[in-house]
């Protein structure tokens, strides 16, 4: 029996070390990332879809010189360039020809495996990601990986619809930083899964992913 006590107590304890850590760890990523402060410019700007703001935030940086190229990952195959500028406002003519529509990607991890193959294919050696800050966790750890060579400058958005502060009370607000800091934790060990898989489990999934842009 003392020993059966023993066990659970260890168990307990395992289990509490493990849930304060994950909420700790929560704590952390929800604190909002602020915006890269180099100014220099990079080769392109990166803007992941999600929302107007997005979208406008790389236009505006477009403008302003920090790129020579706008790349926008994971636009739906049905959309083109004037249904997008639709929604979040024109762009000025000087800049069409400069904002490139990625329709490859449905993910964060396929909007990193779609940069890359673009940002390669134009000798790129920088770039500038636009995204949402409770995303931009996850996508600077795909991008990262997509791409070690490149020069990454982290330039998050602040939707207004997202609470900063007190975000707990905000139930939305909530529920989008638990789910997003679960995929960052999916994302951060999903090569030591992959590892740990048997060749025949892991086999399609490699397979399907080869056939992504890389």
């Amino acid at each position: 029996m003392t020993l059966l006590w023993g066990a659970l107590r260890t168990i307990a304890l395992v289990a509490a070390a493990c849930c304060l850590s994950w909420l700790g760890g929560l704590l952390w990523f929800a604190m909002p990332q602020m915006a890269d402060t180099r100014a220099q410019a990079t080769d392109a700007i990166v803007v992941l879809t999600g929302g107007s703001l997005r979208l406008q935030s790389g236009i505006d940086l477009l403008r302003e010189g920090k790129g020579r190229k706008l790349f926008v990952s994971g636009v739906n195959q049905q959309v083109d360039l004037d249904d997008l500028l639709g929604v979040s406002g024109r762009a000025p003519d000087w800049a069409l020809c400069c904002i490139v529509l990625g329709h490859e990607a449905d993910d964060t991890f396929g909007n990193a495996q779609e940069t890359a193959q673009w940002i390669r294919s134009q000798g790129f050696r920088s770039l500038r990601l636009v995204t949402a800050w409770y995303h931009m966790p996850r996508s600077l750890l795909e991008f990262d990986r997509a791409m070690p060579e490149i020069d990454i400058v982290a330039h998050p958005v602040f939707p207004e619809q997202v609470k900063q502060e007190r975000w707990w009370r905000w139930r939305g607000t909530a529920v989008l930083l638990v789910n997003e800091y679960v995929k960052y934790l999916g994302a951060l060990a999903r090569p030591l899964i992959e590892r740990r898989l048997p060749a025949t489990i892991a086999g399609p999934d490699r397979a399907a992913r080869a056939e992504m842009p890389q």
